[in-house]
């Protein structure tokens, strides 16, 4: 299980990468949107972050 959740992490880096794009190609049509996409990049990249350190931490406790 814990094989699982260590690449299941990457997916919100994966999520994060497509609202960065998103982000940079609306960013000169609708410029109100493409913050929205960078705030939720951003967002999702403090959750992975967050998420890999807790993982980390319940890893070591455990040994």
């Amino acid at each position: 299980m814990n094989t699982l959740w260590k690449y299941l992490q990457y997916g919100y880096l994966v999520v994060a990468v497509i609202f960065l794009v998103e982000g940079i190609l609306k960013i000169n049509s609708d410029l109100p949107e493409a913050l929205i996409m960078f705030g939720f990049a951003i967002f999702i990249l403090l959750i992975f972050l967050f998420k890999r350190r807790f993982r980390k931490k319940v890893i070591d406790r455990n040994k």
